[in-house]
């Protein structure tokens, strides 16, 4: 989909009110962070490891912060269906999985000092012309794997964040936006 059709389809949408200039502008932004023909890759539940905390103590202290994020991203749940999930360590803070087309990244983040810092590894390495896409709003920053497939970026305003894998030969595989709190 190109931008004009968008705009168009605001435009019929609207009838005889033109689209306010900020909605269009919204708009032209948030079809700015697609990524065309990418493969979106869910949100993978981490064991709580071991020597750290037991499941349910984990599941506690992070059924809030599940729930938060849930609200945030649109895909709030009543019942036990968030809080079980929180239960089994999904919601580690800091630290998220997603997998899809046979690739999985895992993504952590940490705010130091007022500025977002992000480390992750996907597996299995994605090969030497490989390149992670870490993406907020307004800035992307792009890394080349190591050999092990890790990958870090510092100095991001905290706030939304998604991370992409682009491997020659294959479709982009994308995270879902992450909100990272300060």
């Amino acid at each position: 989909m190109r931008e004009e059709y968008l705009l168009a389809a605001l435009r019929m949408g609207a009838g005889a009110d033109p689209v306010p200039e900020g909605v269009s502008a919204a708009a032209r932004a948030v079809f700015g962070l697609r990524v065309p023909g990418g493969v979106p890759a869910r949100p993978v539940d981490l064991p709580v490891p071991p020597g750290t905390r037991s499941s349910a103590e984990a599941g506690a202290a992070q059924i809030g912060a599940a729930q938060t994020e849930a609200v945030e991203a649109g895909t709030a749940q009543t019942g036990t269906a968030q809080t079980g999930a929180a239960q089994t360590g999904a919601a580690q803070a800091g630290v998220r999985r997603f997998s899809a087309d046979g690739v999985v990244i895992d993504v952590e983040t940490a705010v130091i000092g007022g500025r977002m810092e992000v480390a992750g590894q996907v597996s299995p390495v994605p090969g030497p012309d490989a390149r992670i896409e870490v993406r907020t709003p307004h800035i992307a920053k792009v890394r080349i794997p190591s050999g092990s497939g890790h990958f870090a970026v510092a100095g991001l305003p905290p706030g939304w964040l998604s991370v992409v894998c682009h491997r020659p030969g294959h479709p982009p595989v994308f995270t879902r936006w992450i909100h990272v709190h300060l």
